[in-house]
């Protein structure tokens, strides 16, 4: 994809900049194509190879963000390109708590701003690394996307966990919003 290309699409997406949530998922355009955008598995962003310097600019870009099985995509009421994303296209940075009705509610922001509530919509995952035995632990923010939660805020939640039995064996778990999500296995 050429630069005029991509300053279109900004341009396009330029007006939706202010909606913090756009209705991403009522948009359909037609496939554009491939647009030389990867976000790392640290959560950087990159065009062309360049990693992007205005945070605002990927605040943006990640609003416009649609998943639709494996592949990512930018999207505008008129335009489709494809992204490539190396693990998830958001890293979760920072937890809070809150207590509402005598039940803990965390939230986890992310390094795009986003904030979400950790519940039976947005529940967490982990996964175990095959080679290295390591969590890594992921929480469903939006349409389909993850994030993955930053080692130390991982840490924190850990902290916080507490053990139950369960057939016999000891598991991690947190609660929030009057859920349960399991850690991982003692």
């Amino acid at each position: 994809m050429s630069d005029t290309k991509f300053d279109n699409f900004l341009s396009c997406a330029a007006g939706i900049e202010n909606r913090k949530l756009p209705p991403v998922d009522q948009w359909n355009p037609e496939f554009c194509g491939d647009i030389d955008i990867r976000i790392a598995r640290n959560g950087s962003w990159y065009h062309e190879g360049r990693p992007f310097l205005r945070p605002s600019l990927v605040r943006l870009l990640s609003s416009i963000l649609k998943r639709e099985g494996d592949d990512y995509f930018l999207v505008s009421p008129v335009e489709k390109m494809r992204i490539q994303v190396e693990d998830v296209p958001f890293i979760a940075v920072g937890m809070t708590q809150e207590e509402a009705d005598g039940e803990q509610i965390l939230y986890f922001r992310t390094l795009t701003d986003d904030l979400v509530r950790l519940d039976a919509e947005h529940p967490l995952r982990v996964q175990t690394d095959s080679l290295s035995g390591e969590p890594r632990p992921y929480i469903q923010v939006r349409g389909g996307m993850e994030a993955r939660i930053h080692r130390p805020v991982f840490y924190e939640l850990v902290e916080r966990g507490r053990e139950v039995i369960r057939q016999g064996v000891p598991y991690l778990i947190i609660e929030s919003a009057g859920q349960q999500f399991d850690l991982g296995r003692l």
